[in-house]
């Protein structure tokens, strides 16, 4: 994976502005459970598992073992200890698990972190037993002004639109087998209030905002702080997209 720059407070920041609450992810626990018939003795195979917000969620909601890959120390060291989640080092193009594993691949904000699609797909066909699903949460180019980041900071969907799309994912993916089962828009809470989500905001912990300059990163954050002024109940919901290939 690139942009693998995460030192200690950097990843404790991604932790505080990134990971969505639990009680945020109900439409996301759902979404799963329909796409993947996931139980205990199931292995999940969670791919760029960060500082394991969804590891640990799905541990808890399936009663799955984990295997959660991620290539920055700083980030693995944050995962939950648990004897249900083993954590690894590793990255999507070279998995460090054996064949034929796991039950189903999550790939939680990780595509535009990839340098390889096709070898990353390789790597999960190789990973995954037969029929088993990749569920892949991302924002896309084209879908993505649900996203609270491109509501108040309106530039960020330029670096979207250089994340791969969903045909181009698709087409990387095919070359290793695999189909498109399903797309669709979820929401998740990530704070309960826009005030809230705002005292939340972490620039350098957030790739997008990363890319705005000065000015735009001031002016997106005073277009929050007055949303949240004018509907101070609002809770701060965002959507990202569920892809399904199998």
């Amino acid at each position: 994976m690139a942009d693998n720059v995460y030192d200690r407070q950097t990843a404790a920041d991604y932790r505080t502005a990134r990971e969505v609450p639990r009680d945020g992810l109900a439409a996301w626990r759902q979404a799963v459970a329909e796409a993947a018939p996931l139980g205990p003795g199931s292995t999940v195979l969670d791919v760029g598992a960060g500082t394991g917000a969804f590891a640990a969620a799905f541990h808890d909601w399936y009663g799955v073992r984990v295997l959660a890959v991620e290539p920055a120390e700083a980030m693995r060291a944050l995962i939950p200890a648990s004897p249900g989640i083993d954590v690894l080092a590793g990255t999507a193009e070279a998995l460090p698990v054996p064949d034929a594993c796991a039950d189903a691949a999550w790939l939680g904000s990780v595509l535009h972190h990839l340098t390889d699609l096709e070898a990353a797909a390789r790597e999960l066909r190789r990973a995954l037993r037969p029929g088993a699903p990749v569920l892949i949460r991302n924002t896309f180019p084209g879908r993505s002004d649900r996203d609270l980041r491109v509501r108040f900071f309106p530039k960020t969907a330029r670096s979207i639109d250089g994340y791969p799309s969903v045909d181009q994912v698709c087409a990387a993916f095919a070359t290793a087998g695999f189909a498109r089962v399903s797309l669709r828009p979820l929401p998740q809470q990530s704070a309960p209030t826009l005030g809230a989500f705002a005292d939340g905001l972490r620039r350098d912990a957030d790739s997008k905002l990363r890319a705005l300059s000065d000015t735009q990163y001031t002016d997106g954050l005073a277009r929050l702080r007055a949303a949240a002024a004018a509907a101070p109940d609002e809770p701060a919901v965002s959507w990202m997209d569920l892809l399904v290939l199998a």
